[in-house]
C-alpha cells in the first residue's frame, strides 16, 4: 500500500468508525468495536475493498495510532474522537502537570473566553508533548499553541482520560487553566 492510499483509507475509517459507521451499515459495540470481518465486508460492499493484511498494515504503521485492534485481533475501533454516541470504557487517569492543545488562529478569541470545547466531540483531545500538539494544529495553517495546567485542573476535579494511543482527553479546559506559548 503506497503512503497516498494508506492516508485514504484511514481518513476513510475514521470517518466511518468516528463519526459515520451507519453509512456502511455498521453498529459500534460497547467500547466502540467493530468485527473486523464485517468492517471489510461493509467497505468492500461500498466500493473501498482493502485485505486484512492491509488494514494491520494501517494499524500497526500510523504514527498518529488512530484505530486499535482488541486483545483477540477480531475487532477494532477509533482510539478516540467520535461524534456518534460511544462508550469508549476509558478508566479516569491522573494526568501529567502540563498537557497540550495545538489549533487554529480564528479559535484563539473563543478559546480565550470559554476554554476549550469539545464541540461535536465526546472530548477535547490534549498531547503530552508540544511537537504533536504543533503538528494537529498546523492542519489549518500556521498554529497557536496552548500549555494547559491539566495537574491544577485534575486537582480541582477535572476528569482526565487517556486514550490508547497516549492522547488526553477531558470534556472541557476553561480558559483559567490555559497559557498561550
Amino acid at each position: 500500500m503506497t503512503s497516498q492510499q494508506a492516508i485514504r483509507l484511514s481518513k476513510f475509517l475514521s470517518l466511518h468508525l468516528r463519526h459515520q459507521p451507519a453509512a456502511l451499515g455498521l453498529t459500534l459495540q460497547e467500547g466502540g468495536w467493530v468485527e473486523v470481518a464485517e468492517l471489510l465486508t461493509a467497505c468492500a460492499a461500498h466500493g473501498t475493498p482493502f485485505s486484512r493484511e492491509q488494514l494491520a498494515t494501517l494499524v500497526a504503521g500510523s504514527d498518529k495510532q488512530r484505530f486499535a485492534f482488541d486483545e483477540s485481533g477480531q475487532r477494532i475501533r477509533a482510539q478516540q474522537g467520535h461524534s456518534v454516541a460511544v462508550d469508549l470504557q476509558l478508566t479516569p487517569a491522573a494526568p501529567p502537570a502540563v498537557l497540550y492543545h495545538g489549533t487554529a488562529p480564528a479559535a484563539r478569541p473563543a478559546i480565550r473566553r470559554e476554554g476549550l470545547l469539545k464541540m461535536k466531540r465526546h472530548h477535547v483531545h490534549l498531547s503530552a508533548d508540544e511537537a504533536t500538539a504543533h503538528r494537529v494544529g498546523a492542519r489549518r495553517g500556521r498554529p497557536v499553541l496552548l500549555a494547559v495546567a491539566a495537574g491544577a485542573l485534575h486537582a480541582a476535579g477535572g476528569v482526565f482520560y487517556q486514550a490508547g494511543n497516549g492522547v488526553w482527553l477531558i470534556e472541557h479546559v476553561p480558559p483559567e487553566y490555559l497559557r498561550e506559548l
